[in-house]
């Protein structure tokens, strides 16, 4: 029996070695994953996965000259590629940089033909210099010879048609330099140039080359410095002073529906790094336009998609790279997708037609699958190539089963196959269940069958708060029509409630002014009321009538602390998708700091300024002022679970309104307590202000102070201790 027991154990140990090894073997080099909404990467089952890596051996570009000796190909292999292009019939065509011309293979990827040289259109022997870009159309081959300035057209066969000149216009700059990189043809022939030293956006001209305009440019900034200090200069300082032009693009493409996309690695770190979590295009790398320049890129992700979201600035390997991406290419795929490479990191960004990223892969490094220098992306089918610089080859990947499901959802919820898209969106959680686009997409396949609730849930989980608004508008009419009765009858008692507080109120505090007895606590208390509607009544009586206290000062500022507290935390989840966490230290911290602050900066100017109130005075009047901040801000949290996104304004209205209120009733409150003239209590108001500046200067001097005292004395300790 203990002989059996030994073999079957060593069976089972051996099995899971051998599906450990597959599962190693099968695993792809680098790492697939997104992005979770706080910015951290999830990983997720890979799209694509290498299948080989084309070099010119394989392609059989050496073998167009053989050595008669050896019998090997010694003609010059590809050397410096530049950019890779897919045609509508798989086949693929490289921009062969050091060796001046456009090779072309079939979609087995083996050599077909080259593009090199040719007899132009006045019957000259040509030839290319340097190409850097290719564009193929139905019909016609357009490359970007960038060293003789030009672009020049051969059919689907290689044979030459025409060049297409550097375009003449008077509103293209003096002493400008032609030089294209990158081109693209829409449907109706109109071409789109990128030249590297243009830096007035995308060039367009149309089909017989003669000049259109620019479009898409690039947005300028200039610091409030520069501009000024333009205005003093003469016109020749402002020639030799640094420009503002706006950053060139270096590539672009197009889709089927003729829309441009374009991209730049010359904005400046901090403008891109912002651009992460912004829905504005002003300094994003990437851009969709319509055929005017306008940027049309949805944003809605958890980020714009610009490539890395996660940029370090500082690596703890100093072969990580760091800071933005720097993209250079992007290729449309497939269902409305489209990916981007970040040239700093041999990596490709891949979003759906929302801007919401779908997954991102590829490292540095040898191995297959991983990219040394990464060049150009093109899709082919339902494979992705990308081009290596400096090992002059592309590698082939092969989309996955879980690339197929995702593909598969994405074209059924753009043909309105919404029952099917769930089915795949299901799928695809049950591979991968960080993937919020499937909960959105499972989420919208609820709300057209009507189940308002179900769909909130799904859109939840994805952090969708636009889509969830919806879902909860009309979840929000069907539970009102059912209980459409009783909102009034809630209305009129919630109304009569209320002024009947504050009639008592009233009562108490009219009792209160003529009785010479004692005052309660409760009586200070309810005295707020009185304060807040009838100000300079009120904040006179409040100084020489006595009529608040230290204490009750005290209970509505805790009032006021645990109504910040209840807004940190209370608010519905429209608008607090991220779930919000209070400390009632730090709230405690965030109201009595400024208000420390503003009684003791306020109670100093006092003896220049002739004030009359004392430091309890300006405390006791300061926190009676906050009372309007818990009256409205608490409303205005409840009735974000009543109101959808478009009917924010209600909530902002009700706390602008209360904060509004509260600095009326503080301006109020000091010039009664001190006595002073209106034009004196602005001056004093705006002294206040210059004085919790300056009172806060010298705190964090004095800290700072004490803190290197106290660093001083303990080096010294640690010194004689390592003496003893």
């Amino acid at each position: 029996m203990k002989r059996k027991f030994t073999i079957f154990t060593a069976t089972a140990l051996c099995a899971v070695m051998l599906l450990g090894s597959i599962s190693m073997f099968g695993s792809a080099s680098y790492l697939t994953y997104t992005y979770s909404v706080d910015g951290f990467d999830m990983a997720s089952p890979d799209a694509y996965t290498p299948e080989i890596e084309i070099d010119s051996v394989y392609m059989g570009v050496t073998d167009l000259e053989i050595d008669k000796t050896t019998g090997k190909g010694i003609a010059p292999p590809i050397d410096d590629p530049r950019d890779l292009f897919v045609d509508q019939n798989k086949n693929v065509y490289i921009a062969d940089g050091a060796n001046s011309r456009i090779v072309v293979l079939n979609e087995y990827y083996k050599y077909k033909f080259a593009i090199k040289e040719f007899n132009n259109d006045q019957g000259v022997p040509d030839s290319l210099n340097t190409p850097s870009g290719v564009y193929v159309t139905t019909d016609e081959i357009f490359v970007c010879d960038t060293e003789n300035n030009r672009l020049v057209v051969f059919d689907l066969e290689g044979e030459f048609k025409r060049i297409i000149h550097e375009p003449k216009s008077d509103v293209m700059p003096a002493n400008s330099i032609y030089k294209p990189v990158a081109c693209a043809v829409d449907s109706t022939g109109r071409i789109y140039v990128i030249s590297s030293t243009t830096y007035m956006g995308v060039i367009s001209l149309n089909a017989d080359g003669s000049f259109v305009g620019f479009i898409g440019a690039q947005k300028v900034t200039a610091s409030w410095w520069q501009i000024i200090w333009r205005q003093f200069q003469t016109e020749e300082q402002r020639a030799l002073s640094v420009q503002n032009v706006s950053t060139e693009f270096n590539n672009i493409t197009i889709d089927h529906k003729g829309f441009i996309y374009v991209t730049t690695s010359s904005i400046e770190e901090w403008q891109q790094q912002s651009a992460i979590r912004s829905k504005s295009g002003d300094y994003a790398p990437v851009k969709k336009l319509n055929s005017s320049g306008a940027d049309i890129m949805h944003r809605n992700g958890f980020f714009a998609p610009n490539g890395e979201v996660s940029v370090r600035g500082i690596a703890y390997d100093t072969n990580t790279p760091t800071g933005a991406s720097k993209i250079i290419d992007v290729a449309i795929g497939p269902e409305n997708t489209w990916s981007i490479i970040d040239e700093k990191r041999s990596r490709v960004y891949t979003y759906d037609g929302d801007g919401k990223m779908l997954f991102t892969f590829g490292d540095t490094g040898m191995q297959l699958g991983n990219i040394s220098s990464i060049e150009a992306v093109a899709y082919q089918g339902d494979k992705l190539l990308l081009l290596d610089k400096t090992r002059d080859s592309f590698t082939v990947y092969n989309r996955t089963e879980y690339g197929d499901i995702l593909i598969n959802a994405l074209r059924n919820n753009n043909d309105r196959k919404y029952d099917k898209a769930v089915d795949d969106w299901q799928a695809i959680l049950q591979r991968n269940s960080n993937f919020d686009a499937a909960y959105v997409g499972i989420g919208k396949a609820l709300y057209r069958a009507g189940d308002w609730e179900g769909a909130m849930k799904y859109y939840k989980f994805a952090y969708e708060t636009e889509n969830y608004s919806a879902a909860f508008k009309m979840w929000r009419k069907d539970v009102v029509s059912k209980i459409i009765w009783l909102i009034p009858i809630l209305v009129v008692i919630g109304a009569i409630l209320i002024s009947q507080f504050f009639k008592f109120a009233g009562r108490v505090n009219r009792r209160v002014a003529v009785s010479t007895e004692r005052r309660t606590f409760w009586q200070e208390v309810l005295y707020g009321f009185h304060v807040i509607f009838h100000p300079f009544d009120g904040f006179w009586d409040l100084k020489h009538e006595r009529r608040g206290s230290v204490r009750a000062a005290f209970f509505w500022l805790a009032v006021t602390i645990l109504t910040f507290t209840y807004q940190a935390i209370g608010k519905s989840y429209l608008f607090n998708p991220h779930g919000g966490y209070a400390s009632i230290f730090i709230q405690t911290t965030g109201l009595l700091v400024p208000l420390l602050l503003w009684v003791t900066a306020n109670w100093c100017l006092t003896t220049l300024f002739d004030g009359e109130g004392s430091f309890k005075d300006i405390f006791i009047a300061t926190c009676y002022s906050v009372i309007p901040l818990p009256l409205l801000i608490i409303p205005s949290v409840i009735a974000t679970h009543m109101v959808t996104l478009a009917e924010g304004n209600v909530v902002t209205l009700l706390t602008t309104f209360a904060y509004v209120w509260m600095a009326i009733l503080i301006f109020t409150g000091m010039m009664t307590t001190h006595d002073y003239t209106l034009g004196k209590n602005i001056l004093t108001s705006v002294g206040t202000i210059i004085g919790m500046a300056f009172i806060m200067f010298i705190i964090l001097l004095f800290t700072g102070l004490i803190t290197k005292i106290v660093s001083f004395i303990g080096a010294i300790v640690t010194e004689i201790s390592y003496r003893l």
